[in-house]
This record gives C-alpha cells, sequence and structure tokens, in this order.
C-alpha cells in the first residue's frame, strides 16, 4: 500500500492511504536516507510504501520504503551538532509567522528560515502576525522589514489571526497545495490555523510575560487535511534554524539579491568577503543591499549559531 505520512512521534508514524484510512505504522529495520543523516529518517509529508499486519486484535502498519521526496526543510538538531532534522518534506509553500516582539523574530532567523527554503526550492512566504496589537511605531518597523523583504522578491502579509485580517488572502495561496507553517513558540501558529480552519482546536498557549517567549504547545509536526481543498502541516515552534548541507560557494546563491549580482564580481567563485571588484559589496556601501542580509549572510558562511537577542536590523 502508498500513503503519506501525517504524523511522526520518532517511533510511530500516523500514515494515510490513498483510499483515505489512517493507520498507525513502524519502521521495518533501520532506515538510512542516502546522504542524509538525519535523527528522523522518515518526517510528515514523506510518501511511504507499507504493508498492513495484523496481530491478534492489532493491526498495524510496516513502513518498507519511502519514495524520493521532491523537496525537504531541514534544520540542524538542537542538542546534537552533526546531527540533522528533517522538519517536514514535499512541501509546496513555507510560510514563516512573524512577530516583531512579544516574541520577537529577527532578521538572522528569517534569513536562515528563507536560505534553506531557496536551497530546496520551496516557495516561501512571509506573514507578520498580530498586526493589530502593534503601536505606529512598531507598525512602521514591520512596514519597513515587509518593504525590505518585498524588494527582494518575497512575498510579505500583515495578518491578524485574532481579527482576522488578511486571513482569506492567506487561505488563497494554500488552497490545492501542501503548506507548512513555522516560526518561534508563541507567534501564534495555533492560533492562525484555529482562525483558517476553526474545527482544528488546536491548542494555544499563553505567552510567558518573564521571557517574552512562548510555550511549545506543538510537540510534533502533524499534518491536517482542511475544508477549503488544502493541507497544512504544523511545526513544533522552532528556538534556532542552523543552516545545513551547503558548501561556502553556493551559500551567496540563495539570497537572490546577491545571486543577481553576481555575475558582476570580478571572480565567478567570489565569496563577497575581501574580494577585489565584488559587485555585492559595492551594492552594501550603495545601500542597494540590507546590512541585515550581509551579516546574516556572514554569520553563516562562518558557521556562526544565531545570535537571539542582537538587534540586527541596523548595520552599527
Amino acid at each position: 500500500m502508498k500513503g503519506v505520512v501525517y504524523k511522526s512521534t520518532g517511533s510511530w508514524y500516523t500514515v494515510k492511504a490513498l483510499n483515505g484510512t489512517f493507520f498507525e505504522c513502524r519502521i521495518k529495520g533501520k532506515f538510512r536516507i542516502e546522504g542524509i543523516k538525519s535523527t528522523n529518517p522518515i518526517a510528515v509529508g514523506d510518501h511511504v510504501v507499507f504493508e498492513v499486519e495484523t496481530k491478534g486484535d492489532e493491526t498495524i502498519g510496516v513502513i518498507h520504503e519511502i519514495e524520493p521526496r521532491e523537496n525537504y526543510i531541514i534544520r540542524k538538531s538542537v542538542n546534537l551538532s552533526k546531527q540533522t532534522h528533517i522538519i517536514a518534506s514535499n512541501i509546496d509553500i513555507a510560510f514563516l509567522i512573524i512577530t516583531l516582539n512579544n516574541p520577537p523574530t529577527f532578521t538572522t532567523f528569517i534569513d536562515r528560515f528563507l536560505v534553506t527554503a531557496e536551497a530546496y526550492h520551496i516557495k516561501a512566504v512571509l506573514l507578520f502576525n498580530k498586526i493589530d496589537t502593534y503601536s505606529e511605531d512598531e507598525l512602521l518597523e514591520v512596514k519597513y522589514l515587509a518593504a525590505l523583504y518585498r524588494s527582494i522578491g518575497y512575498e510579505c502579509i500583515g495578518i491578524s489571526a485574532k481579527t482576522g485580517k488578511n486571513i482569506e488572502k492567506v487561505k488563497q495561496l494554500m488552497t490545492h497545495k501542501v503548506s507548512m507553517f513555522s516560526g518561534h513558540s508563541g507567534v501564534g501558529k495555533s492560533t492562525l490555523i484555529n482562525t483558517l480552519e476553526p474545527g482544528l482546536n488546536l491548542k494555544t498557549s499563553e505567552i510567558s510575560s518573564q521571557h517574552a517567549q512562548g510555550q511549545h504547545t506543538t510537540t510534533f509536526a502533524e499534518m491536517y487535511d482542511l475544508s477549503f481543498d488544502a493541507k497544512i502541516i504544523d511545526t513544533p515552534g522552532i528556538k534556532g534554524f542552523g543552516v545545513v548541507e551547503m558548501e561556502k560557494e553556493e551559500l551567496g546563491d540563495y539570497f537572490p539579491e546577491f545571486f543577481e549580482l553576481k555575475e558582476h564580481c570580478k571572480f565567478h567563485n567570489c565569496l563577497h568577503l575581501q574580494e577585489p571588484k565584488c559587485a555585492v559589496k559595492a551594492a552594501l556601501e550603495h545601500e542597494e543591499i540590507a546590512w541585515s542580509r550581509y551579516k546574516s549572510y556572514l554569520q553563516i558562511l562562518e558557521g556562526e549559531e544565531e545570535h537571539y537577542r542582537k538587534d540586527i536590523y541596523t548595520n552599527e
């Protein structure tokens, strides 16, 4: 039988067969996907081949094979620096939910997410949530960030899960597609999904006022079928986004505004550091490229971890 993985808890996988029936499945033996050292051999969104076995009153599925993935979103595992974690696979569109504060989403995190989406050919959309809660100055900052990313070519939408602002626009983008929702804990993923599909009743949690961070309400990635012909993958809140599987020479290609200028650099393998006649550095000096983007590029290039509390909106 063939099916799609809807939920993964690490040892058990909920698989929806082509006929619409759900089965609880396990893996047969040890899975090793060629070229990927991952903590989770099977991810939500995977297309798998499985057999159903009956033992007494119990019916379980046994997964034998994973079909080739069209794409996937991957990041470094939290505690295992050499291991990676595949968040989800076979995604049509990846939404990153951003909040200015409570909790803050910094540009380092946004850029790492976008770089990963670019590398795996996944359309990314930025959703600026909770805009009903911002002051005039904060709204100006949101507009600045949205303008920055729109100038690169990314779709940016200001939304409010509580008031319903632009929710229909998000629904239109999701229709006929498999969407992934991601972001820090507390940005309002579950509230947004409940607004999109009230019948799901996903658990939501209040923000911790002490640290301005959300509580983890989603423990495992899980896919849901929605009533308006869409599928959504809800993912656990992510604190950091470690970029993996990228060569230094190709990193600049995943910053669209850098890639556009690459052919004008003197050296075809320019890393945009100290090389002479670098078109990217020239554009940076003329403020045609955002300093925050270049700083994110340098951080990833040098293998640095994110600085969660560092303000990098300016070039100070």
